[in-house]
């Protein structure tokens, strides 16, 4: 194997290892040194990859996003009609986020560890993004209507559904599929022409 395969397998390996441990038990419960150990990797291999932790935690939120995002686009795909697009991809985006592992790292710890500008950024690049193309379509198409800038539209929406996904599964006071299904068409509802 050569160094540069050898290295991305190591890369790959961290993360692998860290991801089931940040999601069970966050990033503070995760020590480096079992990481370490589950990855059969030394210290020096974690840094030759990342610079501390939290970068591993990066590339962690990022994987975990990767599976995420592409599951949403498929949800939306599948529909004809832009606002039906919207209201399956949002539901489709709060089923996955709302998982454990997915809720604790994405929802949870990712705001903290990497910081809002670096958590915002993540989110705009990537859950934001297809938010962004499915609501210009759903605006093109006259099914939709916001009288504001489409970048509002789009951060007020994103954060509606976020904060509707946090709530979905919390211990406290989990909210049935049925009702924030329920509340997600509602939501789209209020913005359509």
């Amino acid at each position: 194997m050569k160094n540069v395969e050898r290295a991305s397998a190591t890369r790959a390996r961290l993360i692998a290892v860290a991801r089931p441990m940040f999601g069970g038990l966050g990033y503070a419960g995760t020590a480096t040194e079992a990481v370490l150990r589950e990855a059969g990797v030394a210290r020096g291999a974690l840094y030759h990859h990342f610079a501390d932790k939290a970068a591993l935690f990066e590339a962690v939120c990022l994987a975990v996003c990767e599976d995420i995002v592409p599951a949403v686009d498929e949800a939306a795909a599948a529909r004809r009609d832009p606002l039906d697009a919207l209201v399956h991809g949002s539901i489709r985006w709060i089923e996955k986020t709302s998982e454990p592992e997915a809720r604790r790292i994405l929802m949870i710890d990712a705001p903290t560890v990497l910081g809002w500008e670096r958590w915002q950024a993540l989110d705009d690049r990537l859950s934001q993004a297809s938010l962004a193309e499915g609501m210009k379509a759903a605006i093109a198409a006259g099914a939709i209507r916001f009288d504001c800038r489409l970048e509002l539209a789009v951060a007020m929406m994103n954060g509606a559904l976020n904060a509707l996904a946090l709530r979905v599964n919390a211990p406290e006071a989990p909210v049935p599929p049925r009702e924030w299904r329920r509340a997600v068409r509602a939501l789209w509802a209020a913005h359509a022409v």
